[in-house]
């Protein structure tokens, strides 16, 4: 286990799911589906893995304190803030030197910090097996999860045939990386049972991903070696980053690697997933009345169907003849929306940073 690193991807600002979510507290710092923040639910799902002293965090500044709030467990060393982001590739280059200072030979995990797993013995063994996987080929390894349905929110991995076999588990070629599809392609890929949801749970040694950012990054890798330069000759690591890391090619992982790395392998993760992307998705996570109406907090409806409250316990939401809404209430902010306007709040949170008087609830 000494080998093996976590790092956690902890900077999104989680704008759909305003207004719970702020900046400075996105939804990864939020209790949005259990008692504990996503990401403390994360970090204390790999325990048993991995030691704790393998688990970095990678946030922003604007989050740093919010994340050493939630994850006290973790040494002040391993929660790390990116000054300025640019993207999932700079990222992943950020956390190999950060693992690569503490052990060359290492193998790393790549998680993010606020899909909602229960079954957290499943979560550790499919990822030991992909650590397996990595260590053994030389490999950019995958999670995938099997598709439940047509969905078009994800990334699908179309699998090739099998390549291994490791703990009884079946590690199969990527035949490619498919973007969000339409209704009527995501129909095709789970009516072919060749693809997987790409849930942007990644494992790779050290040496296989630096090779990787050298062949296909090649602009960002000599970023990334001066900051390695910086590191070795002992500067402080703030001032590093704020120094170099905004230059950095700005690109994700997914385009600037696992679409075109032919050494990629994935495997399906036996463990139950949601990534909990908007809050439609607070309906998968919480009992229903008979109606279908889902709350979290206090909430009373009269003649209501299929409706989403979100309210602190001392706040009441009573709904009277509506259907198909999400309300939800904060101490400063209200939002109330159709549920199939959800991704619309998005477009909302960046209006409302355009007046100057409401950047305050942002």
């Amino acid at each position: 286990m000494a080998d093996r690193y976590a790092v956690i991807m902890a900077g999104g600002k989680g704008e759909r799911f305003w207004p719970a979510s702020r900046l400075a507290r996105p939804k990864h710092l939020l209790p949005i589906v259990g008692d504990k923040p996503m990401l403390t639910q994360t970090i204390e799902r790999l325990i048993g893995l991995l030691p704790v002293e393998n688990i970095i965090v990678i946030t922003n500044s604007e989050q740093l304190e919010g994340v050493r709030d939630v994850a006290p467990m973790l040494p002040d060393a391993n929660i790390v803030a990116e000054p300025v982001g640019r993207d999932t590739a700079a990222a992943v280059g950020l956390a190999m030197l950060l693992v690569k200072q503490r052990n060359p030979a290492a193998s790393m995990a790549m998680l993010p910090a606020d899909a909602v797993v229960n079954d957290a013995d499943s979560y550790k063994s499919a990822l030991e097996t992909a650590f397996k996987a990595a260590e053994s080929s030389a490999s950019l390894v995958t999670l995938g999860v099997q598709p439940t349905e047509p969905a078009t929110g994800y990334g699908y991995i179309q699998c090739g045939p099998v390549k291994e076999v490791i703990d009884n588990r079946d590690i199969f070629s990527v035949r490619q990386f498919k973007e969000k599809p339409d209704l009527e392609t995501a129909k095709l890929y789970l009516q072919s049972g060749e693809y997987f949801w790409n849930a942007g749970m990644f494992v790779w040694s050290v040496e296989t991903i630096s090779a990787a950012l050298s062949e296909f990054t090649p602009t960002l890798m000599t970023g990334l070696e001066e900051i390695e330069s910086g590191m070795n000759e002992g500067k402080d690591l703030v001032a590093l980053l704020g120094e170099l890391y905004p230059h950095l090619e700005k690109i994700s992982v997914d385009f600037a690697i696992m679409e075109k790395a032919e050494n990629v392998l994935t495997l399906a993760a036996t463990f139950d997933w949601d990534d909990v992307g908007a809050w439609p998705a607070i309906e998968r996570q919480f009992p229903s009345d008979r109606a279908g109406n889902v709350n979290k907090g206090e909430a009373r409806y009269m003649e209501c169907s299929n409706n989403i409250v979100v309210s602190g316990e001392d706040h009441l939401v009573a709904l009277i003849g509506v259907e198909d809404l999400i309300v939800v209430h904060t101490g400063d902010a209200t939002l109330v929306c159709r549920k199939d306007k959800a991704q619309k709040i998005k477009e909302m949170v960046r209006n409302l940073g355009e007046e100057e008087a409401l950047k305050r609830l942002l």
